[in-house]
């Protein structure tokens, strides 16, 4: 965006310099050819009289040494003709006729030059200006002259050089205080951008601090940390009740296990099933208050230490193989020794190895891979559609046919808090030719 704004304005102000700079090139070089004009007429009205003079006296003898001088003098070729075109004095100057509509033809008629091509850097090298001679309305000859333009080319070159330095130098001057002014202006907009990622991250209590820029930008500044603030509260008083309900919950359902357990010896023979099952449902409910506490607890960000040593994650999979041995599974880890790993990455591990302990058959395999910031539990149970990989990271979500297997429904839900408190990300993907593969991809 910052981008954007620089070249917006740099457009404006070098649209705004152009306009400035280019009618003064243009009218410096309108300027200096006038001025070029004015004096080489005067040079030219100078000589038309000589001439006229000399027609009329009976003989041009010493124009041809006025004229010799002149041009030895400035350099300027000097044609004069009289009104038949016949060369009386000087030299042709070349790239005009007399009987032609250029300046001598014009000259022939009567009028003078009375214009020039505008002189530039790159041209005209030379200009012809061309004056009648004679009395009234009679023209008894033309004078011509070849005008070397260099000198005022040398000055327009210079004034236009001065314009394009100064325009560099005003678009720089321009690209410091745009760059300026862009950054104060945009400076709450990249706290707002900063902020929001890291209460995205999971981080809800970033706020914006206190930043120059305009009015109406921190006055949203303030209603988002006003806004941010109301919703941790909401967030942490639902974290809190959470918390509170599951662990002043505990208590009465332990006592009722107890109840129920001493119950044992008064039941008859009819009433045990029904009592085996009391005893189930409620360690159950047992169960699902854990995890209820835990989540909350991974919400608030309490708990894990920071980092895991691999040696104690390679140990801790490893653990694993005495029970998946017991369930007639097979457990293989492919870990090589990396660098410390946030300690959310063994939890989320056990919480995939616990799933696939429950739902895939015997005779089943499980394969752990870490490679690089990518850790993976891949087995060949029977997996899940798309549908249900997309649910099955929700909160008490349990696939239709796997409604007797014991849980709460919450394991994947805390995985996916714990993979976003470091940072990383959690996703379902199948396993070719079947199966389910957990990905967890840290940051890196």
């Amino acid at each position: 965006m910052q981008r954007r704004l620089l070249v917006v304005q740099l457009l404006l102000i070098g649209c705004l310099v152009a306009a400035l700079a280019v009618p003064l090139a243009l009218a410096w070089s309108s300027h200096r050819t006038g001025q070029l004009l004015l004096a080489r007429r005067a040079d030219a009205t100078r000589f038309a009289e000589l001439t006229d003079r000399a027609l009329r006296e009976g003989g041009p003898s010493g124009l041809a040494a006025e004229v010799a001088r002149y041009a030895e003098l400035y350099g300027t070729a000097v044609e004069i003709r009289d009104r038949d075109g016949q060369l009386i004095a000087g030299t042709p100057v070349g790239g005009d006729r007399v009987d032609g509509g250029g300046a001598a033809g014009r000259a022939l008629s009567g009028r003078t030059t009375d214009g020039l091509p505008l002189l530039t850097p790159f041209g005209p090298a030379s200009v012809l200006v061309a004056e009648p001679a004679g009395r009234d309305d009679q023209v008894s000859g033309v004078v011509v002259l070849r005008v070397s333009t260099a000198a005022a080319r040398r000055s327009v070159a210079v004034v236009w050089g001065a314009l394009a330095v100064g325009s560099v130098l005003a678009l720089l001057c321009s690209l410091v205080a745009a760059r300026r002014l862009t950054g104060w202006v945009l400076r709450p907009v990249g706290e707002l951008d900063r902020t929001t990622r890291e209460i995205a991250a999971g981080r809800l209590g970033a706020r914006i601090g206190t930043v120059r820029g305009p009015v109406e930008l921190r006055r949203l500044e303030e209603r988002f940390n006003a806004m941010a603030d109301a919703i941790s509260v909401a967030v942490e008083r639902q974290r809190a009740f959470v918390a509170d309900a599951s662990h002043e919950l505990r208590t009465p359902l332990t006592v009722l296990s107890l109840r129920l357990e001493n119950l044992e010896p008064f039941l008859t023979a009819e009433g045990h099933p029904e009592w085996q099952q009391a005893l189930a449902e409620l360690d159950r409910l047992e169960a699902l208050l854990e995890d209820l506490l835990t989540l909350a607890r991974v919400e608030a960000d309490a708990g894990l230490p920071e980092t895991l040593p691999a040696d104690r994650l390679l140990a801790r999979l490893t653990g694993w193989q005495e029970l998946y041995a017991a369930k007639g599974l097979t457990l293989t880890v492919h870990v090589p020794d990396p660098e410390p790993l946030p300690a959310a990455v063994a939890r989320i591990a056990d919480i995939a190895l616990d799933n696939a302990a429950k739902f895939v058959p015997p005779g089943g395999r499980v394969e752990v891979s870490l490679t690089g910031r990518v850790l993976r539990i891949a087995d060949d149970g029977p997996g899940l559609d798309e549908t249900g990989r997309r649910a099955a990271l929700g909160r008490f979500w349990r696939a239709p046919e796997q409604r007797n297997v014991t849980g709460s429904g919450l394991g994947l839900a805390i995985a996916v808090e714990l993979a976003r408190g470091c940072g990383g990300t959690l996703a379902l993907l199948p396993n070719q030719p079947s199966g389910l593969v957990v990905e967890l991809t840290l940051a890196q």
